[in-house]
């Protein structure tokens, strides 16, 4: 299975790849015959004194070399190019994929673990299939080749060849399935490291305020130190590989300079073939350690394929369906008994129920003979509860609809499901009278805008990142985004304006101004539905009723949901849905919830008198 999908992207380098066998091939056969031409210098050249014999037989080794040379070179530029680009195809393939990943998908997967998947782990694949199309196919003909050759020579001297073979293969399988255990764990180990490495960066202005560099440094410190002790440990078992070769030379040398010897003396072997048979030694014993550095290689990079091709294989969970509808109809939104969850949790197993360890070995047991997974210990799981229960309500084309709500009752989870970044478990989700599910994915989330609290600004000019909302809109139209975010105010005072460079993550703007960027942003879209998911909670209180009072203005035909901890930022909201542990609490107008609604009355009365947001007052 991994096999077969990680093939598929060797792709318009089958070519490069099978060059590269046959120039292997090629190189491995002239080398061969580079013995016999010595065996016949020394026999017919130097120990009969014919000076031509040398000549000949020493020009026809200078051709063989120079053409082993030769195929040599094109042999490493085509597995070179096979290699690379199968890398690339790897790397495009994965990155395409997750691209296409919905948020459930994303959620399977840690942002570090998805790098190290993109560098570390195709660089391994890469040079293991390097090794295969080169290393993989040179060893086996050159030891079969020099075999052959040595039993052609002499069949008494070649048992000696057959039990050197017979001990180094034994010696290798012994490396090699110890080696195999400590590599596949090193790559859990860079997930952890890259984590840490990631965070620290990311977090780093956090880092420093808070003094906590000791602190950072010893975490990494010590994913650093596991890495270092897996490859020790692994390395000691490969490190044995090259005495016991050297051991296994020696002793092959010493056997057939005694033998050998006794059989120059009888007349049933000549000096050049003892001579030969030194030089297919060699060749047999080091074809011997390229394999077992090969199978090594392959190895370390058998856990590295899994990983890659588990991202491969990844289905993304929101598709287009079968024949999708393309235009949305208007900005109209109707939830119909919504329920929702995030999807699964572990759940402790008792590892001492037999019944369980029962069920347990049997689902392991499928999965490895299906090879859905790797063959390691899986905890029982079961469906979480619903994070949004039996949702219903309609919002009209146009509506303003203000979202309020404690941490954690789900107002995220509920905007979420319009643009369809995750699907609702049961029930129906309806933009335009349709169901979500009917429309092309591109055409629905291009007609709907969400700005989050923590949106992303990219390495570029501030023109360049408006223009994410739409990459044809003209500066002027990107200046009318802006002026209706309140964003002209801070650009205009930029040397550069429009043209001023933001820095990786925005850290050159503050929090407010990165906010009013994005939400000028999301208006270029022109959007059916505009979605504010706290997206002014970092803008004071007089620009956030500016913007909404542009909204109002100039966007009246564009359905707006606001999701807010501030009274002040929903109460002009034609209605206002109140959430609560997943539930709609209440869904009215400002007036009518102070009069009706316990929870939004005892939050806006507390906020009146400054006692605290949401979560404080109701905890209250």
């Amino acid at each position: 299975m991994v096999i077969k999908t990680l093939s598929r992207e060797i792709k318009q380098y089958k070519k490069a790849s099978l060059m590269s066998v046959l120039f292997a091939a090629a190189e491995v056969v002239m080398e061969i015959l580079l013995p016999l031409m010595m065996a016949r210098i020394i026999d017919d050249g130097i120990s009969k004194g014919s000076m031509e014999n040398v000549l000949k037989y020493g020009a026809i080794m200078a051709v063989l070399a120079l053409c082993s040379l030769t195929f040599g070179f094109f042999c490493g530029k085509s597995a070179a190019r096979a290699s690379s680009g199968f890398a690339s195809n790897l790397r495009t393939a994965m990155y395409e994929n997750i691209q296409k990943f919905s948020f459930a998908n994303i959620d399977k997967y840690s942002t570090a673990g998805l790098v190290t998947r993109l560098t570390t782990d195709i660089t391994n694949v890469q040079n293991a299939y390097q090794m295969i199309i080169r290393m993989c196919v040179r060893a086996p003909f050159s030891m079969i080749f020099a075999l052959a050759m040595t039993v052609v020579i002499s069949p008494r001297l070649s048992v000696i060849f057959f039990a050197a073979i017979l001990f180094l293969g034994v010696v290798l399988i012994f490396i090699i399935r110890h080696a195999t255990r400590a590599f596949s764990a090193v790559f859990t180990k860079y997930d952890n490291m890259n984590a840490s490495v990631q965070e620290n960066v990311t977090g780093i202005r956090v880092v420093k305020s808070f003094v906590r560099e000791e602190h950072e440094d010893s975490k990494f410190r010590k994913s650093a130190d596991d890495i270092y002790r897996l490859f020790v440990h692994a390395e000691s078992f490969v490190c044995l590989n090259f005495p016991v070769m050297m051991l296994t030379v020696y002793a092959c040398i010493l056997a057939l300079s005694w033998m050998g010897a006794h059989m120059i003396v009888s007349g049933t072997l000549t000096t050049g073939e003892l001579t030969s048979l030194f030089s297919y030694v060699m060749n047999i014993l080091i074809s011997l350690m390229m394999l077992s550095m090969a199978f090594v290689m392959i190895t370390m990079s058998e856990a590295s394929a899994r990983r890659i091709a588990e991202v491969l294989n990844e289905i993304p969970s929101i598709r287009n369906p079968e024949h999708p509808v393309r235009e949305i109809a208007d900005g109209s939104v109707d939830f119909e008994h919504v329920n929702f969850t995030y999807g699964v949790r572990e759940k402790p197993v008792d590892w001492d129920d037999p019944e369980v360890m029962k069920k347990l070995k049997a689902e392991r047991k499928l999965k490895r003979k299906n090879g859905t997974v790797p063959e390691e210990k899986t905890a029982e799981r079961q469906v979480s509860d619903y994070v949004l229960s039996d949702v219903t309500f309609h919002v009209n084309k146009g509506e303003t609809i203000g979202i309020i709500g404690g941490t954690g009752s789900s107002k995220s989870s509920l905007v979420n499901l319009i643009p369809r970044m995750y699907d609702a478990v049961s029930g129906s989700v309806k933009v335009g009278g349709r169901d979500v599910r009917e429309y092309d994915v591109e055409s629905l989330r291009n007609s709907v805008s969400v700005v989050l609290q923590k949106n992303e600004l990219f390495s570029g000019t501030i023109l360049e990142n408006l223009r994410w909302g739409d990459e044809n809109a003209t500066e002027e139209e990107c200046m009318r985004a802006c002026r209706l975010s309140c964003a002209d105010e801070f650009i205009e005072s930029f040397p550069e304006k429009y043209g001023t460079r933001i820095e990786q993550g925005g850290n050159n703007v503050s929090g407010g101004q990165k906010q009013r960027i994005c939400i000028a942003r999301a208006l270029l879209k022109k959007p059916k539905i505009l979605i504010l998911d706290d997206s002014t909670s970092a803008v004071d209180t007089a620009t956030d009723a500016k913007i909404r009072k542009a909204f109002r203005e100039e966007i009246p035909d564009t359905t707006k949901f606001i999701i807010s901890q501030r009274i002040s930022s929903v109460k002009d909201a034609d209605r206002i849905m109140v959430l609560d542990n997943g539930r709609i609490s209440g869904f009215d107008t400002h007036e009518n919830l102070l009069r009706n609604n316990e929870i939004y009355r005892s939050v806006a009365e507390g906020q009146a008198e400054g006692l605290g947001d949401f979560d404080q007052k109701k905890e209250a």
